[in-house]
């Protein structure tokens, strides 16, 4: 077991890396999400799947959503601004 709790903290570690490295918005949204579930196969592997599950939920799936939620409405604001300015 500590062989995998190992592993699954390196992987951890990488991904937090990318995620960090990433520019764009979008694909550090998805890193993000990535990160997040390998947080919970991390909480699995040392035995605490009622933290596993939970983390799953949170930041594999609401936080990602939440955050292209927002990026959706902000493009859709600046397009807003845009076709305003052009009608003046």
């Amino acid at each position: 077991m500590n062989t995998l709790l190992v592993l699954v903290l390196a992987l951890l570690a990488l991904s937090g890396l990318v995620t960090v490295s990433i520019r764009d918005p979008v694909r550090q949204a998805i890193a993000l999400g990535v990160f997040g579930l390998l947080e919970a196969l991390m909480f699995f592997v040392v035995q605490a799947p009622d933290v596993a599950l939970s983390q799953i939920v949170v930041s594999g799936v609401a936080l990602p959503a939440m955050l292209f939620l927002a990026m959706a409405k902000i493009r859709s604001q600046r397009e807003a601004e845009r076709e305003e300015a052009e009608e003046e």
